[in-house]
């Protein structure tokens, strides 16, 4: 430290320039034209040339690796019979319902075992027989919610189900 240096009162909201050191008592004048006495151990040296020369290191950031445990999307399972078996014709409307009846259950099971916390079932829209044995299933669940008489219950032909 030397005089005609700025500088700044460590744990004071003031700044100077330095007129006279004599000994370890450094007098300041601030910027208004008052003076004041500190210590050297009370003040520290403005250089405007400290951060300017200081090369900038840029990171690059890492990507977040996100689990499949904390896997937002739901898993989905279109019930749709064509989607179910191969030759959809072979099959009467009971073992249709049926087929898909133990898709249901097979995929509730596989979510429970697995943490699978959001589940969206596609039903489609028809005479509502596949809608009804859907929501007749969750209804049976324990430990499941699902919107039961939402707004779009006969349009939307699909429900969300989230398990607890």
């Amino acid at each position: 430290m030397k005089i005609g240096d700025k500088v700044s009162v460590i744990d004071e909201n003031l700044r100077g320039k330095v007129l006279t050191i004599i000994a370890n008592q450094v007098k300041i004048e601030d910027e208004h034209g008052f003076t004041y006495n500190f210590s050297k151990d009370k003040l520290t040296i403005l250089d405007a040339n400290l951060y300017e020369n200081s090369p900038i290191i840029k990171k690059n950031e890492s990507s977040k690796i996100i689990s499949k445990k904390h896997n937002k999307a739901p898993l989905k399972l279109d019930l749709h019979f064509e989607l179910l078996v191969k030759n959809p014709s072979d099959y009467d409307a009971f073992e249709r319902l049926m087929i898909q009846k133990e898709k249901l259950l097979k995929t509730i099971d596989f979510c429970r075992k697995n943490h699978i916390k959001n589940l969206e079932i596609i039903h489609g829209i028809g005479d509502g027989v596949l809608q009804k044995m859907v929501y007749d299933i969750l209804e049976g669940l324990s430990n499941v919610e699902y919107d039961e008489h939402g707004f779009f219950y006969h349009e939307s032909g699909r429900v969300e189900v989230k398990f607890l």
